[in-house]
């Protein structure tokens, strides 16, 4: 085997080009560039392939790419075979479509604007078909109770929640510990660090418990929820269950939703509990408040009882929210692995974006009630 090479004789009637070696993709190294470069403007009227040893399509792309005109079958007369890998090689070259034509950079910006769009409102419109086969599924669920999987029901809450007890926990302790040792460093500079005591339980009661919860819970179940189902999907199990004369939703949606509904209060109550406890050690050990004055404080608070009804309202909004979405785009997965990985990241960034969105909502709606 020997390096492709070549040489070129200018004479009388036109430029001669003397090709030796081996004209094969592992073989031509940079010769494609220096020949291009030696026939810059020259026309080849006649190829010398005397020395020429094996010849391939990736040679004759080179020696087409570089030439400024056609060589004719006749120049091909010493090896006709290589005559027709070039031939055919020219063809592709000359009829293959050129690069399509470059529109303006303001044009692609609104191009691109409206596929968004359009990609938004698709994904708005099958959420919402989605919804209503989940609904349906559900008073068919409620109607005929018997049908109920309750092995499933009691696998995911197991699997959703109290497997995720220990992270829940040590969060919102975090969490509660964080907002004590700022308010105590923020309130003492007042005189006012008593209402420590206060700002902990209001924010975690409130806000932080049932917020962190759900934000865990949907990075947590929610892809996995879109996980499993997608893998489903991919494997055409849902598919085969439907043959089979069984409703995916009954099977794998309702299991997953009702296990989140019951399972996010509770987990949202041991958060508040972790939170106050947080609390708790960092006023006792920063402020000297024992945990009699910490309890004492919060009971005789006659508004912490709102406090923990708006946290545990939002608790099984947030619940359907999670699951719903970890669902849905479960069973929008393709059938590759490509799919699978955007439909779990959409259901953790939808999941947590819904999340805070009903937040503000929630906090906009109990503002207006004085709650």
């Amino acid at each position: 085997m020997a390096a492709a090479d070549f040489q070129i004789d200018d004479g009388k009637p036109g430029l001669t080009l003397r090709l030796t070696g081996d004209w094969t993709a592992t073989e031509l190294g940079r010769i494609s560039r220096r020949l291009d470069d030696e026939l810059h403007d020259r026309k080849v009227v006649a190829v010398d392939l005397s020395e020429m040893g094996r010849f391939d399509t990736a040679g004759a792309l080179a020696i087409v790419q570089a030439a400024n005109c056609v060589l004719p079958q006749s120049a091909w007369e010493q090896r006709p075979e290589a005559g027709r890998t070039y031939a055919m090689v020219e063809k592709l070259e000359r009829e293959s479509a050129g690069p399509p034509p470059q529109s303006p950079g303001w044009v692609r910006g609104f191009a691109k604007v409206g596929r968004g769009v359009g990609d938004i409102v698709a994904e708005a419109t099958l959420s919402m078909a989605f919804l209503g086969r989940l609904i349906v599924s559900v008073g068919s669920a409620l109607r005929h109770p018997g049908r109920i999987r309750w092995a499933a029901w009691f696998s995911q809450g197991e699997r959703s929640g109290l497997d995720a007890i220990p992270i829940i926990a040590v969060t919102n302790f975090f969490i509660g510990a964080v907002i004590a040792f700022l308010g105590a460093n923020l309130l003492t500079q007042f005189g006012a660090a008593v209402f420590t005591v206060q700002l902990v339980a209001v924010s975690v009661l409130r806000e932080f418990a049932v917020v962190i919860t759900s934000v865990l819970l949907a990075g947590r179940s929610s892809s996995s929820f879109a996980a499993e189902i997608g893998s489903m999907r991919m494997n055409q199990e849902v598919d085969a269950m439907q043959v089979m004369g069984v409703n995916p939703f009954q099977a794998l949606v309702i299991p997953r939703l009702a296990a989140m509904i019951v399972m996010v209060p509770l987990l949202t109550f041991i958060g508040m509990v972790s939170g106050l406890f947080g609390g708790l050690l960092v006023t006792w050990s920063q402020l000297s408040y024992g945990p009699s004055f910490f309890l004492q404080r919060i009971s005789e608070d006659p508004n912490m009882g709102t406090h923990l009804m708006v946290g545990m309202v939002k608790a099984p909004v947030f619940a359907i929210v999670i699951a719903a979405i970890g669902c849905r785009q479960g069973m929008a997965v393709a059938g590759d692995v490509e799919s699978l990985g955007r439909r779990v990241t959409a259901a953790v960034v939808q999941a947590i974006f819904a999340i805070i969105f009903l937040d503000a909502v929630f906090a906009m709606i109990f503002l207006e009630l004085n709650l």
